[in-house]
């Protein structure tokens, strides 16, 4: 098998906590390292992990992606993983519970963004359920509200199609195939799924400047946001309770589904913690949050400035509010949106069609 030998860069790296508002963050800015990760069978190169098993090969990604645009898949013939992970919308859908699955019933979370995984090494979905890509595909591909395979039956129809047979035979060595190799190909596929070639990354390694309004919005970030959306992922790849509701599970009827983190620890400093999402390609996924229930920035920026609703597992630091004058705001909002990485979404899109 080839090795994969397309060549990515990408800032796989966090830093520190937020600098106060007197000091000046381009001076403070470490040095950024771009890694390029040479994917090979036996070596793991820093900035690109490889998980132990299933190593990617570009005859995997390539039949990944293919897998992960196919609508045969689902039971109906019409839903795909794309379906709710389109390349132009940053891999989301742009609904908030979307209701074009198989059943045709409104699903009880928000589709999240789905670039960068690779560094996501636990705790994947909103509430950390799954360990790794490969278990967590599992989840859409069956749920009977999303794609609801029958994984005897698409086990059937991979092994009919002459093209799908000998991919599965050039990559696997099981000499069959198997729903497990379904997952493994599709997750190659998304570990390649790689974002970093924003204004924001072009500043960083000074390739680009930033606007005034840029850079005062980079502080704010800095200053109000930074601890949970770090640099390099903007994400912490942690649980956090935000203060969206007094009392959970909410709705009530939804025990279970809407109690967070919770669901997978029963902590109950986990309850209403749901995972960071990234910054990165905001101005794309909307609508936010776990449910969408906030359909721009601003409604974003007003929750976390007068919607805080406290409850018990609420992290302390949040109990007061982020203030902002418009000015502020639309700062901030300035630097998010150069977080957009328009390469990475021109080149997935015009791949897919």
């Amino acid at each position: 098998m080839k090795t994969f030998s397309k060549l990515f860069l990408f800032t796989g790296f966090i830093l520190a906590w937020a600098c106060s508002p007197e000091e000046d963050p381009i001076e403070l800015a470490p040095e950024i390292h771009y890694y390029i990760p040479k994917i090979s069978h036996t070596l793991q190169v820093a900035g690109f992990p490889q998980p132990e098993r299933n190593i990617t090969s570009e005859e995997g990604v390539a039949l990944g992606k293919k897998l992960f645009f196919d609508p045969n898949l689902s039971s109906n013939g019409k839903v795909s993983c794309a379906t709710c992970h389109s390349p132009e919308l940053a891999f989301t859908d742009g609904i908030n519970l979307a209701d074009h699955g198989v059943s045709g019933k409104k699903l009880h979370r928000s589709a999240p963004a789905i670039f960068n995984l690779a560094w996501q090494s636990d705790g994947l979905f909103w509430d950390g359920g799954a360990h790794d890509l490969e278990s967590l595909n599992f989840g859409p591909l069956t749920h009977s509200d999303e794609m609801d395979a029958n994984l005897d039956e698409v086990v059937t129809y991979l092994e009919n199609d002459n093209e799908y047979k000998q991919q599965f035979g050039l990559i696997f060595s099981e000499g069959r195939i198997e729903s497990a190799q379904v997952t493994r190909a599709i997750s190659q596929y998304l570990r390649t799924l790689i974002s970093q070639d924003s204004k924001y990354d072009r500043w960083k390694g000074k390739e680009e400047g930033f606007t005034e309004l840029e850079l005062n919005g980079y502080q704010l970030y800095q200053k109000n946001c930074s601890s949970c959306h770090r640099e390099g992922l903007f994400t912490d790849r942690s649980f956090h309770n935000n203060g969206l509701d007094s009392e959970y599970p909410n709705p009530p009827e939804l025990e279970g589904l809407y109690q967070g983190r919770y669901r997978i620890t029963s902590n109950p400093e986990d309850m209403g913690a749901y995972k960071t999402p990234t910054l990165r390609n905001i101005y794309l996924t909307a609508p936010y949050m776990h449910d969408g229930r906030f359909e721009t920035l601003d409604e974003v920026l007003d929750h976390y400035q007068n919607g805080i609703q406290v409850n018990e597992s609420l992290a302390s630091q949040l109990t007061s509010g982020i203030s902002l004058s418009q000015n502020e705001r639309e700062a901030l909002i300035a630097f998010l949106g150069s977080l957009t990485d328009s390469i990475f979404i021109k080149q997935h899109h015009h791949l897919t069609n």
